[in-house]
């Protein structure tokens, strides 16, 4: 197995590997002081999971882990605040370590990930795709607590950080979304599903290939046979079919009553 700590205290990561040194089944150990520069090392280094703090400077664990390319790493959260937890296992985390754990409580986290590899394997062997699984995303829970504010986007020569708050809309792309801003529309290699389940209630689909977000929608136009579009602050019209037209309503009213 494969491991990538991330955590932004040299302390810490140096505590995880010592610790991983005492582990049957490791194969490799990579670390990264940030967010932006995990994302860099994950291309390289292809790590099968990541021991990931959530409080770090300018990006949090709960932003990278919704940063993530799809196939993902698998997660384990090691932090030194519990309240987090929730947010943690709603970006599909598979275990929850509170700083300083021991070479018992990591080995027992280990034993998860090696367990969810080989279901991983599995799935693909078999051509059924990714088993469903009890720590998929549960997108009827809020995170009021640690909101994304920004997510990783890997270009080349670099990683561009993109502020949540100046997504107008999202579009799907093949493999990827398009993250509509003012400043350019990078692409992040996620699906659109996916990302809207970690965005959290600020974000509506408004047809199967798109999604916006509720404070930037200016106008609702009707078109013919229930579609519509929806009409942007900065311009952008974006479709709004009929599937989902009474959803974006009933959105926009709540937030109009809250």
């Amino acid at each position: 197995m494969r491991i990538l700590i991330v955590d932004d205290e040299a302390p810490a990561r140096a505590r995880l590997r010592h610790l991983l040194a005492q582990q049957d089944g490791i194969a490799a150990v990579d670390e990264a002081c940030d967010g932006v520069d995990a994302l860099a090392r994950i291309a390289a280094f292809r790590p099968d999971a990541l021991l990931l703090d959530i409080e770090m400077p300018e990006l949090s664990g709960i932003e990278l882990a919704a940063s993530l390319p799809e196939p993902a790493p698998l997660l384990v959260f090691v932090t030194a605040w519990d309240r987090y937890a929730l947010q943690a296992f709603d970006a599909r985390a598979i275990d929850y370590l509170l700083k300083p754990c021991d070479g018992a409580r990591l080995g027992r986290a280990l034993a998860r990930l090696r367990e969810r590899l080989r279901e991983r394997a599995a799935a693909r062997d078999a051509g059924a795709g990714t088993a469903a699984r009890p720590d998929l995303p549960r997108p009827d829970l809020p995170l009021p607590d640690l909101p994304l504010r920004k997510l990783l986007v890997g270009e080349r020569g670099g990683t561009r950080i993109v502020p949540v708050a100046d997504i107008g809309w999202i579009e799907t792309a093949d493999n990827y979304v398009a993250l509509h801003t003012a400043a350019g529309s990078p692409l992040l290699r996620q699906t659109l599903a996916g990302l809207l389940d970690r965005l959290g209630p600020g974000f509506v689909r408004c047809h199967r290939r798109a999604a916006v977000q509720l404070g930037w929608i200016e106008r609702v136009v009707a078109r013919d046979k229930g579609d519509g579009e929806l009409l942007l602050r900065g311009g952008a019209r974006v479709p709004c079919s009929r599937q989902y037209r009474a959803l974006v309503l009933e959105r926009l009213r709540a937030t109009q009553s809250a």
